[in-house]
């Protein structure tokens, strides 16, 4: 869920277009005049999971809960007898190891679900779901975070200032450039303008797939076929800045974190950017797919070496049964999880709710 306050202000004034793809710019223009107003934040932030704010959000997590219900029975049927003893204990361990929640956090849990347990001098096993529930939830927490961005049409007109940049990196199946297609959704229903730049150019068709997600969301993209990745995304920061975007959207090749010289390549892609822009990337961005489960935890922390991430998007939670992977994740490698998803269609991507993902994951 996105809100935000426009200020009312003057229609810009017409600006140049950016040099296309094939036109690598050597330098940018210098601000015409300070700015005289901040730009207007737009923020994705769930809301509170007892005050659902849509409709369909509420159909969201009944999409949620059917997509974790595999994770969800293995940890459950933990609490169908009749006594609080080692044996649950035990048998909760390997559910929640089974599910890829990893060691260090299944340890955490189970000391945090025994303290709740006799704080609150529980005696029904089935209570016990309830207080794993809100466990899983505390330890989620810290990595629910809003993303942000700017408004720049609230900027007083003649003055200049900077797109937010978000740089998008993932290993190929993620669902990378899905993604990004759905969150220019989000974005732009929310009233942000929003530039693609198809940095992607080693995948076949990958520049033709973000194009159709450019054209369903009717955003501008700058491409290029069999370019330079770097050069596409300073060419699209430019850009940006030129057409006066309030984002940039990069899309960078799928590769693995043991691909050592492709990996060179992102961090080639994050100084040309910053060349563009000095501030950009604002945001680097890793997609992970939810079924990989410990997997998904390495490439976190391999990324976040090479880019220094500053959020997630995890996708494919539906019919996983490896949806444990988060609790892992905020134990270990704490990143904000921006988003889930849990299917295919535009709004099967969501903000990402601790409290949300606790209850639908043990009903």
């Amino acid at each position: 869920m996105f809100s935000f306050f426009r200020k009312k202000s003057p229609p810009p004034a017409p600006v140049p277009e950016a040099a296309t793809a094939a036109e690598v710019p050597v330098a940018l223009p210098s601000p015409a005049q300070p700015v005289t107003a901040p730009a207007t934040p737009v923020t994705t932030q769930a809301p509170p999971a007892t005050e659902m704010a849509k409709p369909e959000r509420t159909g969201w997590l009944d999409k949620l809960k059917a997509g974790l219900k595999k994770t969800g029975t293995s940890i459950a049927t933990v609490f169908t007898g009749t006594k609080i003893d080692e044996a649950l204990y035990e048998e909760l361990e390997t559910a929640l190891l089974m599910a890829d929640t990893g060691v260090k956090a299944t340890e955490f849990l189970l000391a945090d679900l025994k303290r709740r347990v006799k704080d609150s001098k529980t005696t029904d096993p089935a209570a016990v779901k309830g207080l794993l529930a809100s466990a899983i939830a505390d330890l989620l927490t810290p990595l629910q975070k809003p993303l942000a961005v700017g408004l720049r049409s609230a900027i007083h007109a003649g003055g200049r200032d900077e797109p937010t940049v978000i740089m998008v990196a993932g290993v190929n199946g993620a669902g990378k450039t899905t993604s990004i297609g759905k969150l220019t959704r989000h974005l732009s229903e929310s009233g942000a303008s929003v530039l693609l730049a198809a940095a992607d150019t080693f995948r076949a068709a990958a520049r033709e797939q973000l194009g159709v997600w450019a054209t369903r969301n009717t955003v501008d993209i700058i491409s290029q076929d069999g370019g330079d990745p770097a050069a596409v995304s300073f060419d699209a920061v430019a850009a940006g800045k030129a057409r006066g975007k309030d984002v940039v959207l990069v899309d960078t090749a799928g590769r693995l974190p043991t691909q050592l010289h492709l990996m060179e390549e992102l961090k080639k892609i994050k100084r040309v950017v910053q060349k563009a822009q000095e501030s950009a990337p604002n945001e680097v961005l890793l997609v992970i797919d939810g079924n990989t489960g410990q997997n998904a935890l390495a490439q976190v922390k391999a990324f976040d070496a090479v880019l220094g991430l500053t959020g997630l998007i995890v996708t494919k939670l539906d019919g996983t049964a490896k949806g444990g992977v988060l609790a892992a994740i905020a134990r270990e490698h704490p990143i904000p999880v921006y988003f889930i998803g849990v299917g295919e269609s535009l709004e099967d991507l969501q903000t990402f709710n601790a409290r949300e993902f606790a209850q639908a994951l043990l009903g």
